[in-house]
């Protein structure tokens, strides 16, 4: 049957309700288990024993040849083949092994019941709940039994066609518990497979959004670091300058003004980034989205670095601006960060040097400083370490690049960064 057969049949009304109706007896079953086992025993009681109270032996010639046996001793024998059946569930291997002596008992006996059926229930219960391993002592039981049968009934049918009607009626009892076993089986294979889907799928999105917290952090970092450095290193010097040069502190205070609004702006950027309602927001002061900073903002970066104080030279090696958005974004954070830390370590006194070199499937990026220079004041005290230097690895890190900082030979401090191009050039050259 095709896959739109199967839709038919699975979306028809008759389909649909028997469906339900198998779901509420499932429920109701896993709540009073102990009232279906004893409704299966009721309803065999009913349909195979009763009859066998009541009939007659006439045109049946096998029930002649037979025994019929006093009235108590049958119902024992329906009672002893029936009432077993109510465990089967809870101890399969038990109730089937009763039924079994039973069974043997009652055809030695030459005595035959409808309540036989009993047994070929026990053999679809054993099959479908116990191990495997365990069944084989179960078919020789059930095989010897079936040849005593047919050994009963050599004087009406021939005991080849006995063993054939009764192997086959067994068999397909066992088939029957293989098939239900298999498919339960496949069902909480399913049911455990969605439900570990579903905890990947949760453990995915709570990776994604720890991803994306640490990503924002790094752009507030970046952001608030290098602007709050500028400021700082501005409003000191202004400070040192209002006494003697007021225009000077005057100037200061217009950068420090142009800075902090330019790190505004950013962050209003960043952070409109992350609303779902960014672009189709109604308020009256609506985020103004901006591409990401790439290696041409990287000159403007270092005249903000000069304003404050230190003597900056920028020099490019390569075609730097046909690089990938995503190597310009971390190029430039990376000398954002580095500037950063030298105007907060060195000083504002000290002289960097920034270079950027695109070839042979890499992009190196170094930045050096002097060191804190003798001014005519002391410089300030040295800020805690932060997370710049972590930061700049894990940005390198997307590229396949790494990151080195250390102190240079004649004095001051020394970042190297190298970005790995081959993976990017190789996908422009397919595509």
């Amino acid at each position: 049957m095709s896959s739109e057969g199967t839709e038919q049949l699975a979306a028809h009304p008759l389909v649909d309700r028997l469906a339900g109706l198998g779901q509420r007896l499932r429920r109701f079953d896993a709540r009073r288990p102990w009232l279906f086992d004893a409704a299966v025993v009721a309803a065999v009681l009913l349909v195979f024993c009763i009859p066998d109270l009541v009939r007659t032996d006439e045109g049946r010639e096998l029930h002649v040849l037979l025994n019929r046996p006093p009235l108590a001793v049958m119902v024992a024998l329906q009672l002893g083949l029936v009432l077993p059946l109510f465990w089967r569930r809870r101890a399969p291997t038990a109730a089937f092994y009763a039924i079994a002596a039973v069974f043997v008992l009652q055809w030695s006996l030459g005595v035959l019941l409808r309540a036989d059926v009993a047994l070929l229930i026990a053999i679809y219960s054993l099959v479908l709940r116990v191990h495997p391993a365990r069944l084989l002592w179960a078919g020789l039981t059930v095989a010897a039994a079936m040849a005593l049968v047919a050994w009963r009934a050599s004087a009406v049918v021939t005991p080849w066609d006995a063993l054939f009607f009764l192997y086959s009626a067994a068999t397909a009892a066992a088939a029957l518990g293989v098939a239900i076993r298999i498919r339960r089986a496949q069902l909480a294979a399913l049911r455990d497979r969605a439900q570990r889907l579903e905890i990947e799928r949760d453990q995915r999105s709570k990776l994604a959004a720890a991803a994306e917290r640490t990503r924002v952090a790094r752009e507030m970092h970046d952001i608030i670091g290098h602007s709050l450095s500028v400021i700082i290193s501005l409003a000191d010097g202004g400070a040192y300058a209002v006494g003697g040069n007021p225009q000077r502190g005057r100037e200061a205070l217009e950068l420090i003004g142009d800075t902090g609004r330019g790190a505004l702006a950013e962050l209003r950027r960043v952070l409109g980034v992350l609303r779902e309602d960014a672009g189709n927001s109604k308020d009256t002061e609506a985020v103004e989205l901006h591409p990401q900073p790439g290696v041409a903002e990287i000159s403007a970066l270092c005249e903000r670095i000069r304003v404050a104080g230190p003597d900056v030279v920028y020099r490019t090696a390569g075609n730097v601006d046909a690089l990938d958005p995503g190597v310009q974004l971390t190029a430039y954070r990376i000398v954002q960060e580095a500037l950063t830390n030298a105007l907060r370590y060195a000083g504002p006194h000290t002289a960097l040097d920034v270079g950027l070199t695109a070839a042979d499937g890499r992009l190196q990026i170094t930045v050096h400083d002097t060191g804190p220079q003798p001014p005519d004041r002391p410089p300030p005290p040295p800020a805690k370490p932060g997370h710049g230097l972590a930061g700049m690895r894990e940005r390198a890190a997307l590229y396949a690049g790494t990151v080195e900082a250390g102190p240079r030979l004649g004095g001051g401090w020394t970042v190297r960064a190298i970005l790995d191009l081959t993976p990017l050039a190789a996908l422009e050259g397919r595509t």
